[in-house]
């Protein structure tokens, strides 16, 4: 079944072609971050990775000829592939078309980031570098949760999803992706092993989503964790005492008052009314002096802080009315 909707142009294939289409020579589109996977030891490691079961849905992202799609669906109840490029469509389609494998794949042709994914319990892609970050936070948005993902990076996105603090790597997209889920490096792919070569080395990773999520506004928690690592190797108090951050936190307070206000309002709780105005008498800049100064995060820097700091940061920050969105 082929449904045209919206997926990403990005390829496990060797390019080799499939089980009826004789020899494959469509050419990758580099454009589209194409490089064709050649080696079938990888496709077989990659598949057995994702520790599928018989009723499992698949997503695939980017099947491109179907070298990794022809096993997925051999070891699970369906796939359903999301590509960009309607070249590589038709080729996908081709691998199954009138063998009893047919009904178990839905292509949808499109934009990855732009399509609404269906419910699925396994991810399996091979990523282009440009829409790294952003396809990681939209799967680890997804709902309802999925079970695990196993997925192909460019080498230096790959470990920066699990640096740790004081490592070069140790970033934003760290900390946010470890907040959210578990992740563990799987094996490395030498640029040799795709045609084209790509200009560096690969990764494969497998993502699995904490459950229960953690109990914190993401929002929020990015706003905070965005700001700090603008300057991660600046203290705590250099990065959050700059005009433009108080300011941007004064209009916070500001606003979230007001929106404390419309809620009492709205539930007539008069004697809730009035605010608790003695928060305003002490300033932005003086309250974030004397969480900046307090023992635990005197001196600090983004760079050497762990997921329960930054929690504890944020939890420090709300109980004294500032707030990072």
């Amino acid at each position: 079944t082929h449904r045209s909707t919206s997926g990403s142009g990005s390829n496990y294939n060797n390019g080799n072609g499939g089980a009826s289409t004789g020899t494959n020579l469509v050419a990758p589109n580099t454009s589209l971050g194409q490089h064709f996977l050649k080696n079938p030891a990888i496709v077989t490691a990659i598949v057995k990775k994702a520790g599928l079961k018989a009723t499992d849905v698949v997503l695939e992202i980017g099947p491109g000829t179907g070298n990794v799609t022809v096993p997925l669906m051999e070891q699970s109840k369906r796939v359903i592939a999301l590509e960009y490029d309607s070249r590589m469509v038709r080729e996908v389609l081709k691998r199954v078309e009138g063998t009893p494998m047919e009904r178990k794949l839905t292509v949808l042709q499109g934009d990855a980031m732009k399509l609404a994914w269906p419910f699925f319990d396994v991810c399996v892609a091979n990523v282009p570098y440009q829409i790294s970050s952003g396809l990681v936070f939209k799967l680890l948005s997804h709902r309802p949760a999925f079970r695990c993902a196993v997925m192909m990076f460019q080498e230096e996105f790959a470990l920066r999803l699990t640096a740790r603090p004081g490592e070069a790597l140790y970033c934003r997209l760290s900390v946010n992706t470890q907040l959210l889920a578990k992740v563990d490096q799987l094996l490395k792919v030498g640029r040799n092993n795709f045609r084209p070569p790509p200009k560096v080395e690969s990764r494969v990773v497998r993502i699995e989503p904490r459950n229960p999520p953690p109990k914190v506004n993401f929002v929020e928690w990015d706003g905070m964790i965005r700001l700090l690592f603008n300057r991660k190797n600046k203290t705590l108090r250099s990065v959050l005492l700059t005009k433009p951050t108080i300011k941007m936190l004064e209009e916070n307070r500001r606003t979230y008052r007001s929106l404390q206000q419309q809620q009492q309002n709205t539930n007539n709780n008069d004697n809730n009314n009035i605010v608790n105005e003695e928060e305003d008498e002490i300033s932005i800049k003086q309250l974030i002096e004397d969480v900046t100064s307090m023992e635990e995060w005197k001196d600090k820097r983004s760079s050497k802080l762990d997921l329960d700091d930054f929690l504890a940061l944020l939890a420090e920050f709300n109980s004294r009315g500032i707030h990072f969105a």
